[in-house]
């Protein structure tokens, strides 16, 4: 297979260090990254000014954008076709339920299947801090196609564990609904200026069965199917006439 590889961590990050390492022997990987860390940027774009990008090897560039830019750069421009799929992480941290809301690693999957491109995205969560990637990654190569048959226009595949040398096995999965319980500190400066500060809470996700973060906890890799398109979502209530008022 031909796959393109992009993460929201940056260039040479171990995550993306890991799937290059495991998926380079059997496929035709390209790999198009931000040049430094883009995490909770979301599915920003880039827009008013031109993205700058660098070759580093063969298949490989360093983008000054975001992660959906570089899905999209990657698979319009970069390549001689569509790949069959575009694979996002491992990212440094887990991308849980409401998490995917903010998440670059996300976004860069999204942003595949919005163009009818499957889609993956993979993150790790680590409790003692090793980080150990390889087997996540392996979990992704050994099952690829199976992965690949989850993904629709539309749809695109969140993939989350523990750091772990071994697996429980996997669960297909719905999204937690997250509480961050997030706050902001405001400082009046001496230059004339308030400054809001950004500080983080505890987080907290209900276990509830089926959902990706129980799955993960309980030491199995979860996998969910993401609709990307949000005018799939929702329906059309049957509203009055005169349901709203109008001026």
């Amino acid at each position: 297979m031909t796959l393109l590889l992009t993460n929201d961590d940056g260039f040479g990050a171990d995550g993306l260090e890991a799937l290059i390492k495991v998926l380079s022997p059997l496929h035709t990987v390209y790999v198009v990254a931000p040049d430094r860390d883009r995490s909770g940027v979301s599915h920003g774009f880039t827009m008013l000014k031109p993205l700058r990008l660098k070759k580093t090897g063969e298949r490989m560039f360093r983008c000054s954008g975001l992660p959906a830019d570089c899905t999209d750069v990657g698979t319009k421009k970069l390549m001689d076709k569509a790949p069959d799929a575009v694979i996002s992480g491992i990212n440094r941290g887990s991308n849980i339920g409401t998490d995917i809301l903010y998440s670059g690693t996300a976004a860069a999957a999204r942003q595949a299947s919005l163009h009818d491109i499957p889609g993956i995205a993979v993150s790790l969560e680590s409790g003692d801090g090793n980080w150990n990637y390889e087997p996540l990654a392996r979990f992704v190569c050994d099952n690829l196609e199976k992965l690949i048959s989850l993904c629709e226009r539309d749809v695109f595949i969140n993939i989350n564990a523990k750091d772990g040398l071994s697996y429980k096995g996997w669960k297909m999965t719905v999204p937690s609904r997250r509480n961050y319980n997030d706050s902001s500190e405001l400082i009046d400066a001496p230059d004339g200026h308030v400054y809001s500060f950004f500080k983080g809470g505890k987080v907290h996700t209900p276990l509830h069965a089926d959902t990706d973060y129980t799955a993960a906890q309980e030491g199995f890799i979860s996998i969910s199917r993401i609709i990307s398109q949000p005018c799939a979502a929702g329906g059309k209530p049957n509203l009055s006439g005169d349901f709203f008022k109008m001026p």
